[in-house]
């Protein structure tokens, strides 16, 4: 065999030993947790042969701790780039075959290299995270790596999109990575993300807590919103991405994918014109309606269990790309809460930050009101949403399907705060308040005035009908031009499609600043 051949020989080997990782022993015990390895994933993330690894020969530079007797081909994470569905992505994945995933200043290097390349040639990050979290034996070096990742997912933020997969531990300083990425997939039971673990929640504050109580992915979908998605299955994980970058640019300078649709754009849906109850204080289902006029009835939820009076979603219309924002009825009325706020304004600037046009779906009462929400901070956090809509300038198309009642009126993408193209069904009420209480405050006087209870009855009722005749339907607001027309409900798909045409050529910039201080 020739010199080359020997050579060509090492290298085949090495690429090998590199692809094992830490070695069979190790993925066997990883397969017994039901998890895949690192290649495994890629494999069923990226389009087949698609991907092109860097830095397979990569190890260590550690000399303390007995760490120079140990070094892994890799170190720890498989970097590089593939294609989904044919469009170019930047991947790493962590693996936890080796030194548990654990980070150093190495690995840290591997990973800011791709996020790089990623920011130059404007391509999505994806990363796929399961690691016990910084190598206690590089000390400093291995803070240093994970402050060189932070830095890179700040500067990153609205140029690229960036998305997070927790399919293991990830725990500590690790955790602020994902947590300034556009989106968080979590697997349940083998996932967890927290700062400080169970035994120091034990020693500081005395609280037991197992690890899935603390940073499980129900957890954060439902109580902390830190996660987006929840899912069974690591397969599930990788479709809900796949998913995710069919809907989104490749970065903030290009418009959304257009998909085809099979869908025709004037289908009626005459179920819209019986949706809405004669009671308006009976709910009905928000999703009902979402699915009713989006493309062949098909969205992608975001943060579904989370503030559930809201609902934030990817959507097409005749093949275009949205995010959709809509007030849900069936939970705590549609109200808009501290939660529902976050939520909703993190998504819309999300959308903004990448030419994801916004259709918003109005039925909201108002502001959730008691001292819960007021010592919480509800007016800061309900400014966020407001910031939002007002600081967006992607094309904004509205529908209120019934109330808009008081400054969630204004909040929910109103006509005021730069709206583009405002409908209305005729069962809207845009009013400062409900009927019932106008009248408590508009006839105070003539109320308390009443003799007997009987005339006092009739009264508020002669009123209330007074009030609801006149702000109980869209007609006042539409006088003023706050809304732009009045809609047959079933043509709401056609009037939203036709609207997003009309605004496909918008421009719109705001002053030059450095930037702006939104309400945190």
């Amino acid at each position: 065999m020739s010199e080359i051949q020997d050579k060509i020989a090492k290298l085949i080997e090495l690429r090998e030993e590199a692809k094992m990782g830490g070695g069979q022993k190790r993925i066997d015990a990883q397969h017994a947790k039901g998890k895949y390895t690192a290649r495994e994933r890629l494999a069923m993330l990226l389009d087949e042969g698609s991907f092109e690894e860097f830095d397979m020969f990569v190890t260590h530079r550690c000399t303390d701790f007995g760490m120079e007797k140990s070094h892994t081909l890799g170190d720890g994470v498989v970097t590089g780039y593939g294609t989904i569905d044919g469009r170019l992505v930047y991947v790493f994945a962590q693996d936890f075959t080796v030194s548990a995933g654990s980070l150093s200043l190495t690995m840290s290097e591997k990973i800011c290299k791709i996020m790089d390349m990623a920011m130059r040639n404007g391509a999505p990050v994806i990363g796929l995270n399961d690691s016990g979290g910084a190598r206690i034996q590089e000390g400093v070096n291995a803070l240093a790596g994970y402050a060189d990742i932070f830095q890179r997912n700040v500067m990153s933020s609205g140029v690229i999109p960036q998305i997070s997969l927790i399919l293991g531990p990830c725990a500590g300083g690790a955790v602020y990575s994902p947590a300034l990425t556009d989106f968080v997939i979590m697997k349940k039971d083998t996932s967890y993300m927290f700062l400080t673990g169970p035994k120091v929640v034990k020693t500081v504050v005395g609280e037991d807590v197992t690890q899935e109580q603390l940073g499980g992915a129900s957890v954060h979908a439902s109580k902390s919103g830190v996660t987006h998605f929840a899912v069974d299955t690591e397969e599930e994980a990788i479709n809900i991405t796949r998913q995710l970058i069919s809907y989104i640019p490749q970065n903030n300078m290009e418009d959304t994918p257009i998909a085809a649709c099979s869908d025709p754009i004037d289908r009626l849906e005459d179920s819209l014109n019986e949706i809405i109850p004669d009671n308006p204080n009976k709910a009905y289902d928000m999703y009902d309606v979402i699915r009713a006029i989006v493309d062949n009835g098909d969205f992608l939820e975001v943060h579904e269990a989370y503030a559930r009076n809201i609902i934030t979603c990817f959507a097409r219309f005749n093949g275009q790309s949205v995010g959709i924002i809509a007030n849900q009825p069936k939970f705590m009325a549609g109200v808009l809460d501290i939660k529902a706020s976050c939520k909703a304004a993190r998504f819309v600037r999300f959308c903004d930050a990448f030419n994801i046009p916004l259709v918003t779906l109005v039925d909201v009462p108002g502001f959730l009101p008691g001292t819960g929400q007021e010592y919480g901070g509800v007016i800061n956090h309900g400014a966020k949403l407001l910031f939002a809509y007002c600081e967006a300038t992607v094309p904004k198309v509205t529908v209120t399907l019934r109330k808009a009642y008081g400054g969630a009126y204004i909040v929910m993408s109103s006509k005021h705060i730069r709206g583009d193209i405002n409908y209305a069904w005729p069962s809207a009420e845009i009013a400062v308040m409900g009927a019932s209480g106008a009248v408590e405050v508009l006839a105070a006087k003539e109320i308390a005035a009443c003799e007997s209870d009987e005339a006092k009855a009739k009264l508020i009722a002669e009123k209330e009908k007074e009030y609801t005749d006149k702000f109980s339907n869209p007609y006042n607001a539409a006088k003023y031009g706050y809304i732009d027309d009045v809609i047959e409900p079933r043509n709401t798909r056609f009037r939203v499609i036709r609207a997003l045409q009309s605004l496909t050529t918008k421009r719109l910039t705001n002053p030059a600043k450095k930037h702006s201080n939104i309400p945190l």
